[in-house]
């Protein structure tokens, strides 16, 4: 298991992260944001998902913007 890990549901004009923290006792903590699709946005995405150390990243997207946040 990875300690911090995230899922990016990405839509037209949102991004959806779900990040999955585990501590040192096993405890799982969720923390869910969501983000317009803009690039300053996309790259405040980036810094949080830095802030929340996390090291693994899952992308699912029906279209063609998922190019762009796995880009950034």
């Amino acid at each position: 298991m990875h300690e911090g890990c995230c899922g990016l549901d990405v839509h037209k004009r949102t991004v959806v992260a779900c990040v999955l923290i585990t501590g040192a006792d096993g405890a799982v903590e969720r923390r869910l944001r969501t983000f317009k699709t803009m690039t300053a946005e996309l790259l405040a995405l980036a810094d949080w998902l830095d802030e929340c150390q996390v090291t693994h990243v899952a992308l699912e997207s029906t279209g063609v913007v998922r190019r762009e946040v796995a880009i950034k």
